[in-house]
């Protein structure tokens, strides 16, 4: 393995967030981290690009804890694309994505050749190398996730972490972006928000549940109508998408009375 979390424990305000979470992931794979609102994904995912400290526990890359490593030595093996993004300044998209080229480089030392180059071949691979002179703050909300998909790739660390990363985002637009994810072939963990967008584009799921990982696996045997009606609250039917032949969740309300309806054709039933 290349990333592994063990026996995480996560404080805000004085607060456990996040109790207990350990969570692995290959080279090469796509981790999808789900969970409804409030169950602890961010915060999760703050605690490996190092935006939150654990109370206990470790995040491990390579068999080195990074949270023993300078912030530089850390980001050249963890690149993230954070809710927050990058704001509104004025920063043209090419300037955004130089950002990422930070951590090999000294303090004041300006970008080299090398740099742009670096930065030119992450806006091609995803297809803004034409918008790379414009201010990023005049750009439609899936460019500007694409720049600063960018930004992360520019920092050519072998893990990359994304919070959410469709929000906002039209259809096309989210699903450019995960095939930009999937087609970069790196390790990658993923705060997913859409069970579809997770069991399409996920080797493995880990599911959580007031601040636990509950359930871990690849996404067909973990996500089951018995733990999404138990996690998530809705009732949900599994079908296989006529067009990839992945599994596709069409989700209702869970009834008055909190049981679910007779399965029906391709409907499961296991908890």
């Amino acid at each position: 393995m290349i990333l592994h979390i063990a026996d995480l424990r996560l404080k805000l305000d004085g607060h456990t967030i996040v109790s207990a979470a350990n969570l692995s992931a290959d080279p090469g794979d796509v981790v999808g981290v789900v969970g409804p609102n409030g169950s602890g994904k961010s915060t999760l995912l703050k605690s490996i690009y190092r935006a939150l400290r654990p109370a206990a526990g470790r995040v491990i890359h390579e068999g080195v804890d990074l949270w023993k490593l300078d912030a530089r030595s850390s980001a050249r093996r963890i690149s993230a694309l954070p809710q927050e993004g990058a704001g509104d300044l004025e920063f043209t998209a090419a300037e955004v994505v130089l950002q990422g080229r930070t951590p090999y480089k000294r303090m004041f030392e300006q970008d080299g050749p090398g740099d742009w180059n670096i930065a030119a071949d992450c806006l091609i691979r995803v297809g803004m190398f034409g918008e790379a002179h414009r201010s990023f703050a005049t750009l439609s909300g899936g460019e500007k996730q694409r720049v600063l998909l960018a930004r992360a790739l520019a920092q050519q660390a072998p893990v990359l972490v994304l919070d959410e990363p469709t929000n906002h985002l039209d259809i096309a637009a989210q699903l450019d972006l995960l095939e930009l994810v999937h087609d970069a072939g790196l390790t990658t963990i993923m705060a997913v928000h859409d069970l579809n967008h997770a069991a399409a584009h996920c080797d493995r799921v880990y599911v959580m549940a007031e601040g636990r990982i509950v359930a871990q696996g690849p996404p067909r045997e973990v996500l089951t109508p018995g733990l999404i009606e138990d996690v998530f609250r809705a009732t949900a039917v599994t079908v296989d998408n006529p067009i990839t032949g992945l599994p596709q969740f069409l989700f209702s309300p869970l009834t008055r009375e909190g049981l679910r309806p007779e399965a029906g054709p391709g409907q499961g039933t296991d908890r």
